[in-house]
């Protein structure tokens, strides 16, 4: 539906020039003193890029169709979008064929590679902005595996207490992306650490430890898969699906949780372990964690696909929680 209503907004869009009058601002999202994209109070965008000898610019929004960008007589092109609708909004800029980054906004990871995107702020909400409450931390961390025969990285999120209470353990969210991103967006897309920031400190949330490792797996010596031109659904693409949910699948199991309960004060018991994840991330989640029912007694998926890949096996069935969005 959110797809949806943002090509629609887009199918009735008109160009202007970048001078129309609004209460434009920068978006939060922009490098240090880019004054583009701007945003205004309603969701419209503006975009401005200089290239005075192209003969074509457009932008490509990935919610949306690509919008036609005005020449402007200083060498600027430019346009002004209709109303999005609230959250984060990859695009680039095409220009002459060439598909080009915008050197104003910061780089995010989806859809496979680094894109540009601009943030809509949602009107009146703050449960994912940075306030003054305390606040926890973001750690980075490398872990080897033997099963990708790799070292893998992985995000990880500390309570604010976390520090001050050194003999307390907390319990543990393998919280998972969804498919064309990785391991950072929860934290610079998604803003997760914001949002439970702010739930801890309004005492509506349990303080906890959030693990937000790459998705993307393959076994040690095995090559990757060319799926290049491959359609979705076809055998080609099940199997090179099912050969990543199986190695993802060990390299928790294996290495990654042994590693978070050695390095970090985790409660290690199923009842204080819980896995989520988007989309791919929840595909992964149903696949891991009921396979796992020894390791993980709290399950959540967010449009992810149930029942693709699992094959149950044996493990106590009691006291699951689950949640399917």
């Amino acid at each position: 539906m959110r797809s949806f209503v943002v090509v629609l907004l887009f199918l009735l869009s008109t160009v202007c020039c970048a001078q129309e009058s609004g209460d434009f601002q920068p978006a939060t999202t922009n490098v240090w003193g880019a004054e583009y994209p701007r945003v205004d109070g309603s969701g419209r965008v503006q975009l401005r890029v200089k290239a005075p000898d192209a003969t074509k610019v457009r932008v490509n929004f990935w919610s949306g169709p690509k919008v036609e960008m005005q020449k402007q007589a200083d060498g600027f092109w430019t346009v002004t979008t209709t109303p999005l609708v609230p959250g984060l909004h990859y695009y680039m800029f095409v220009i002459d064929g060439a598909e080009v980054a915008d050197t104003g906004s910061r780089a995010f990871f989806g859809g496979g590679k680094y894109a540009s995107a601009v943030e809509v702020p949602e009107p009146n909400s703050t449960y994912y902005s940075i306030k003054d409450v305390p606040h926890g931390q973001v750690r980075e961390i490398w872990y080897h595996s033997n099963v990708t025969g790799t070292w893998r990285h992985a995000l990880v999120y500390l309570p604010p207490t976390y520090e001050e209470q050194t003999k307390t353990r907390f319990p543990v969210l393998y919280l998972q992306h969804g498919g064309g991103e990785d391991e950072t967006g929860w934290i610079r897309q998604g803003r997760a650490n914001f949002m439970l920031d702010n739930l801890i400190a309004a005492k509506t949330c349990k303080p906890m430890i959030v693990v937000m490792a790459y998705g993307y797996a393959r076994r040690a010596g095995q090559s990757a898969s060319n799926l290049t031109g491959k359609p979705m659904g076809s055998p080609e693409m099940l199997k090179a699906i099912q050969d990543m949910t199986s190695a993802f699948e060990d390299d928790v199991v294996q290495a990654l949780v042994p590693y978070i309960d050695r390095t970090f004060r985790t409660l290690r018991d199923r009842d204080h372990r819980a896995m989520a994840g988007l989309s791919m991330g929840g595909m992964q989640t149903f696949h891991l964690a009921f396979n796992h029912l020894d390791l993980f007694s709290y399950v959540g998926g967010f449009s992810g696909a149930g029942g693709m890949l699992w094959k149950p096996k044996t493990g106590p069935k009691d006291r699951l929680q689950c949640s399917v969005c």
